[in-house]
């Protein structure tokens, strides 16, 4: 009898995308799916962008370097610089996403039974990344009460064993939207260096900083020799679809191990490259209006939900989700009841079970995350569906 690995045994499903089959069945039924599951922007890609992909001229749809254009990593540069990030062109490999970032970090880095220190809640498919690598994933529990700030240094220091070899954080947060600190990125500044690890960021929400000011890893000057900056154009410019990514780090073993693996995997994208070499020429006020309506998004389901019986949601920084905590029993029997059982106005609402975010059992079970990609009258709508699910879910606690 074949039987598969235990890597494809655990490798976790998606606790964003399981419930997709309900969310399909019922909209087969009539009933509209405000869909708050997913990080994906209604926002539309820049036309500049779209423009130089359509206009390329070329005869043949080629291999690419595979660290990427040698034209679209310099014209990255200048993209940093804006951000006060001081890199080469060479300090880059262009990567199929921030994903096949993060998996060059795990395998380049971590060997089979490392360890990775990641605050909990955290991005779900870092799970599926460590079982791909073969390393464990060790988590040090935030809480919504504070915001889901940055756990105690204290915590860190507990948790760091002879195998961990990685710190990850994500700034902005998703799930939560937690925007960190200066003084909390120096705290992971200082505990790297202690321990002589490394401090992979996954900065895919960088543009989204509504109060505050965003500090990258690559600030760090001491660590520089720790970090590994990992990130794309997806929410940036609205260009999930495009799958192109970086992966970016000072340290040149480092970047030389990751070489080999982007070498494995021949090229990164054609023409999603175009695209992000034509962004970094965007006005430089572009984002404004983009993060205006986002701010608005924010604002506008952070009162909604607060003001609902039960109901706690921390305000976050940036990004573009929010965590809750429900009056509910279980978010995964909710989440799909919502989809199978309940409508409201013909109408209901899909988010994402807490627990996906969590590596230790039994916590996020009355949270949920919600992505506020939809324009605020849908967003009202949505909360309307939500307001109206919780006076009548049976498991209502």
């Amino acid at each position: 009898m074949l039987t598969i690995s235990n890597r494809g045994q655990y490798m976790p499903a998606s606790p964003i995308r399981k419930l997709v089959p309900f969310a399909e069945a019922a909209k087969k039924r009539g009933v509209k799916v405000y869909h708050l599951n997913i990080g994906q922007p209604d926002i539309e890609t820049p036309k500049a962008c779209l423009d130089a992909v359509k206009n390329y001229d070329m005869k043949v749809l080629e291999y690419t370097h595979s660290a990427g254009n040698e034209s679209y990593r310099k014209k990255l540069t200048e993209y940093y610089a804006k951000n006060n990030i001081d890199v080469t062109a060479n300090d880059i490999i262009v990567t199929t996403g921030g994903s096949e970032a993060i998996l060059f970090g795990f395998m380049a880095c971590l060997d089979a039974g490392d360890e990775v220190i990641i605050p909990e809640p955290f991005y779900a498919n870092y799970n599926g990344f460590a079982v791909e690598a073969d390393v464990k994933v060790v988590p040090i529990s935030s809480s919504i009460e504070t915001g889901f700030a940055l756990p105690p240094i204290a915590d860190f220091e507990k948790a760091i064993t002879p195998k961990t070899k990685a710190i990850v954080v994500c700034n902005p947060n998703n799930p939560t939207g937690y925007l960190y600190s200066t003084a909390e990125m120096e705290t992971l500044e200082a505990i790297v260096i202690k321990h002589n690890l490394f401090l992979f960021a996954d900065e895919a929400y960088r543009e989204f900083c509504y109060e505050g000011t965003h500090t990258s890893a690559m600030h760090l000057k001491a660590a520089e020799q720790n970090v590994v900056l990992m990130d794309t154009i997806s929410k940036r410019y609205s260009a999930c679809g495009g799958r192109i990514g970086a992966f970016i780090t000072k340290n040149t073993a480092v970047l030389n191990a990751a070489m080999k693996f982007a070498q494995a995997r021949l090229s990164p994208p054609f023409y999603a490259q175009i695209l992000g070499e034509a962004a970094v020429d965007l006005p430089d006020d572009y984002f404004e209006s983009t993060k205006a309506e986002y701010k608005l998004r924010r604002d506008t389901i952070v009162k909604r939900m607060n003001k609902m019986a039960g109901v706690f949601c921390p305000n976050p920084g940036g990004a573009f989700y929010v965590m809750a905590k429900l009056p509910i029993d279980d978010c995964d029997i909710f989440c799909q009841w919502l989809l199978e059982d309940f409508s409201y106005n013909d109408a209901t609402i899909m988010l994402a079970p807490g627990t996906g975010f969590y590596s230790t059992k039994g916590l996020g079970k009355n949270e949920v995350r919600l992505a506020y990609v939809l324009n605020v009258t849908a967003i009202n709508a949505a909360m309307d569906c939500l307001e109206e699910a919780l006076k009548v879910y049976p498991g209502r606690v």
